[in-house]
């Protein structure tokens, strides 16, 4: 028989164990109503069309709250910010978590597959991403440079080759230029979804190299690609495309080291205003397909990813979320597939990062331990130390790897043509501008009238400094009813218009600073095809015609009876 204590004890443990089942079933059953909440909310979502599908999503709020069906037009920043922080809370940490989670959701599959992992189970749908191979096969550019001081960048030899070039062009004198080569022989390939480092001292062809990849060369270089010349020879292909049969500005793009943005705006500013100006493109088409599929084959992806998605391809937000992303700079450690080596314009060598010590040690040198920064340091690396040292030069290097095995396997494959009707159609572009007419010149007015607002300063001093000018004017020139009966009244007449003609130009001249300035990142803009000339000039001529009315109104009304030119102060 159970003693009174124990009996007490064995009640109340029953009674707490009661209350917990109790708490532990209401919560489980809460969770239970939310899903299902969730699951009819998104059933409802995929009853709708595929164009009101792409617009529309669950988004959850802070933790606790239950997720609402929201139009990705309509999503806040304060929500961006929510969204941001749950799949990317600690970037360190997250960022390849999230970037695991895009890739898994359109990895390319033949089929419909669920591949489990540790933490989840991934459903995938077959998605082809655009990808471009970009081959350059027999690429040589030479170019006519002056030689010793004439090279200098000073006024006197400026003027000096410019009478020199234009009495060559006419065969009076001879030129005195000398040609260099830049690259010589240069062919190899850049495979899809590799990151390729290129390595290379000063003055080795690495910049021209690139440039002639992103179809920028120099214009005072001669000739094309497609047309061989004197100064350009060879051929480069994206997906066995010439240059000439797509936008190459709009497909790749050269970025230098010295970079130009406009100091009055912010990071996030210039990076929203890049992303509208290149558009969506065909990523809207591409993720409306994947909708299609994963309703087909009743796959319900993440919530988070999903709102992401499709607010970044959405009119209007397309710049807000993804730029929330990119200012949440992870540590990234940069792994690096291929490796290019150039040198006096020639290919050393170019292939996998495992495979370059073996070439090097076949050319009988060993890894250096640091950068070897002159051609005395090859002698350290020496590695027959029973004969005598000889210096390897970079043409040895470079026919020394037509039969290396990377070699050969990359003369292989650009033997091997490639095949056109694989290249996605969305790869390449065809269209010169990213975003039509009318977006465009909306975008650029709203960047010129953002600006206007930063530097609202100087236009208010302009206009303060107009009244002052008035006001002077006004006690130079003091009479209400000025006469003009002969000469003399009509110098003053004249000196009077004169003068106002004057004081209007130099007010203007504060306009034509800040537009000087802003020269450098306008070319490099026009270059980059984000949007034409006229999309530029137009906003800032619209928007500058009320400022303008407003100070020669004021100018008007401040002097025009004070000074004499009428008589009647209404008027």
């Amino acid at each position: 028989m159970m003693e009174p204590a124990n009996l007490n004890n064995f009640r109340g443990s029953m009674r707490g164990s009661s209350r917990a089942d109790s708490s532990n079933s209401i919560f489980s059953r809460s969770a239970r109503d939310e899903d299902d909440e969730e699951a009819l909310k998104w059933a409802a979502l995929e009853k709708l069309p595929t164009f009101d599908r792409m617009r529309k999503g669950l988004l959850f709020g802070k933790e606790g709250e239950a997720a609402a069906e929201v139009d990705t037009n309509d999503i806040g920043h304060q929500e961006r910010k929510n969204l941001l922080d749950r799949l990317v809370k600690v970037a360190d940490e997250d960022n390849e978590k999230f970037l695991l989670k895009l890739k898994n959701r359109i990895e390319t599959r033949s089929q419909v597959q669920v591949v489990k992992t540790a933490s989840y189970r991934v459903a995938r749908v077959g998605i082809d991403l655009p990808s471009i191979e970009v081959r350059y096969e027999h690429l040589n550019i030479d170019a006519d440079a002056s030689v010793g001081s004439r090279a200098l960048p000073t006024f006197i030899n400026f003027m000096t080759n410019f009478v020199e070039t234009f009495l060559s062009s006419i065969h009076i004198l001879p030129s005195r230029k000398r040609q260099i080569t830049i690259l010589k022989d240069v062919s190899g390939m850049i495979k899809p979804s590799r990151m390729t480092l290129l390595l290379g001292p000063p003055s080795s062809g690495k910049t021209t190299l690139l440039l002639a990849l992103a179809g920028k060369l120099d214009p005072t270089l001669k000739g094309d690609f497609s047309i061989p010349s004197q100064d350009v020879t060879g051929n480069v292909t994206y997906n066995g495309h010439e240059l000439h049969e797509f936008v190459p500005q709009k497909t790749a793009v050269y970025i230098s080291q010295y970079d130009l943005h406009i100091g009055e705006m912010t990071v996030r500013e210039t990076l929203e205003f890049y992303a509208r100006c290149q558009g969506v493109g065909p990523r809207y088409e591409m993720l409306a397909e994947l909708s299609r599929r994963e309703k087909a084959a009743n796959i319900k992806p993440d919530h988070d990813v999903d709102i992401y998605m499709k607010a970044s391809v959405t009119k209007g937000q397309e710049a807000n979320v993804v730029t929330d992303y990119v200012l949440k700079p992870p540590r990234l450690t940069i792994y690096l597939m291929t490796s290019f080596l150039l040198s006096d314009g020639r290919i050393v060598y170019q292939g996998p990062r495992e495979a370059v010590l073996d070439f090097f040690e076949s050319m009988d040198s060993n890894a250096p331990k640091g950068k070897v920064t002159s051609k005395k340091d090859q002698q350290q690396y020496w590695a027959k130390r029973d004969e005598p040292y000889r210096f390897i030069t970079s043409k040895e290097f470079s026919e020394a790897y037509q039969y290396f095995h990377v070699g050969k396997k990359l003369a292989d494959e650009l033997a091997t043509p490639y095949d056109k009707t694989k290249s996605h159609p969305a790869a390449l572009s065809t269209q010169k501008y990213g975003i039509g007419t009318k977006q465009m010149l909306k975008v650029c007015a709203e960047r010129e009238f953002l600006l206007m607002k930063r530097n609202s300063f100087v236009y208010i001093f302009k206009l303060f400094q107009l009244v002052v000018m008035a006001l002077i004017m006004m006690t130079v020139f003091f009479r209400t009813e000025m006469p003009r009966d002969n000469m003399d009244d009509g110098g003053m007449y004249a000196g009077a218009l004169f003068f106002v003609v004057v004081v209007i130009m130099f007010n203007g001249m504060g306009e034509i600073n800040l537009t000087i300035l802003k020269l450098p990142v306008y070319f490099k803009q026009r270059d980059l095809l984000f949007y034409p000339s006229w999309a530029y000039a137009l906003p800032k001529w619209i928007l500058k015609i009320p400022i303008t009315f407003i100070e020669v109104g004021l100018w008007t009304f401040l002097r025009y009876y004070v000074m004499g030119f009428d008589p009647n102060v209404s008027r």
